[in-house]
């Protein structure tokens, strides 16, 4: 499957991932893994004597954007190794076997396998989200703490599919850059101006809309829990959702976690966009409960 729809798209899309990254100010290393399901792209950030934090994007993002207004501060606490998806539209390239049979817990296994990391906290948003809680229950021994950020726990397929189609249509579907602005706002809070004024970031997810396939992360599946499983998050994962947050802050959503006593923090003027839309809370908060 081609991950993109035309190679000068692939070559936009990774022209403007270079120029996202050098923007974040800062030193940082990027790495190719090798891991069953192919090449993964990595970049660490930050003193290796610091507690481990493994960051993971959402659905057709990817690193360089995801984590532009966070990085800075996370990196002096922690040593970060943030994870471009493999399937994603970041720099991994997946082979046959992620095609065939992606295994996500194996995948992750082996990327800190590689860094010689035993046991790490985890982040994650969106899609982020659930692979930071979804490792944290697949593999606890290995997760000190989780954080998902406008993230939740569904308890079906239908629910998944239905929130991301209200969310995204029509306006995915016709990725002009009129349609990317007015995509941007529908699933963001008040502070959109914060990913809207930044013309870099602006013109990379404008790419990544007209040209990434997103039918390439279909392998990355979602598996509906239990509420007997997931109480096990309980006191080791925190939610932080955004008030305006269409995909995850709806009263079936917050309910599950209610019921399930597992932490959650709504934050004031915030959708989707949570960590770029709140930056300064969000890395807050990052900081207060893994540390």
């Amino acid at each position: 499957m081609e991950r993109y729809n035309k190679s000068v798209g692939k070559q936009l899309i990774y022209e403007s991932y270079d120029k996202l990254l050098k923007s974040w100010g800062i030193d940082f290393e990027e790495k190719d893994i090798e891991t069953t399901f192919g090449s993964t792209h990595i970049i660490r950030v930050g003193d290796p004597t610091l507690p481990p934090l493994l960051l993971f994007h959402g659905t057709a993002d990817n690193s360089a954007m995801m984590w532009i207004y966070n990085i800075r501060m996370l990196s002096g606490k922690f040593f970060i190794i943030a994870v471009d998806a493999v399937g994603g539209s970041g720099k991994s390239e997946p082979n046959d076997n992620y095609y065939k049979h992606f295994n996500q817990i194996v995948w992750i296994d082996e990327l800190l396998a590689s860094s010689e990391i035993h046991r790490t906290n985890i982040a994650g948003v969106s899609y982020g989200a659930y692979l930071s809680y979804y490792y944290a229950l697949k593999r606890p021994n290995k997760v000190e703490k989780a954080i998902c950020m406008a993230g939740r726990i569904p308890s079906s397929q239908f629910e998944v599919i239905s929130k991301m189609m209200t969310a995204f249509l029509p306006e995915a579907l016709f990725p002009t850059e009129k349609n990317c602005k007015k995509l941007l706002r529908k699933l963001s809070g008040p502070n959109y101006s914060v990913f809207e004024e930044n013309e870099d970031l602006m013109k990379h997810w404008y790419y990544l809309l007209k040209y990434f396939n997103n039918q390439s992360m279909m392998k990355h599946k979602i598996e509906i829990h239990a509420n007997h499983e997931i109480f096990a998050l309980k006191d080791k994962v925190l939610f932080l959702i955004g008030k305006y947050d269409r995909l995850s802050n709806y009263p079936k959503a917050i309910k599950r976690l209610e019921d399930n006593n597992i932490m959650y923090k709504i934050i004031e003027d915030a959708g989707h966009a949570i960590n770029h839309e709140q930056a300064d809370v969000i890395n807050m908060e990052i900081i207060k409960f893994l540390k």
